[in-house]
């Protein structure tokens, strides 16, 4: 859980001062500095729609050579070594 506080006058002020109960032991370390936002924020762009996996794959499917008739039923027996369907 991370809360963020500031230092004034030696103690450390929580922006939520009810986060902890009174007596919870905590560590206190330097957060980095906030990076400042810009005053114009730029509308969002609408997210790409994911590719589906056969667009992922369109550059190897079809490229296999010299395979069994049966490969597509029976990969795993002949990656495996499991027993054939028919």
């Amino acid at each position: 859980m991370t809360i963020r506080g500031t230092v004034k006058n030696g103690k450390v002020l929580l922006e939520k001062p009810r986060a902890f109960a009174d007596g919870t032991e905590v560590e206190v370390r330097r957060a980095k500095a906030r990076k400042s936002s810009p005053k114009k924020t730029k509308p969002a762009k609408p997210k790409a729609r994911p590719r589906s996996l056969a667009d992922r794959l369109r550059n190897v499917i079809g490229r296999a050579k010299h395979l069994p008739p049966d490969a597509s039923v029976n990969h795993d027996h002949y990656l495996y070594g499991l027993p054939k369907q028919e």
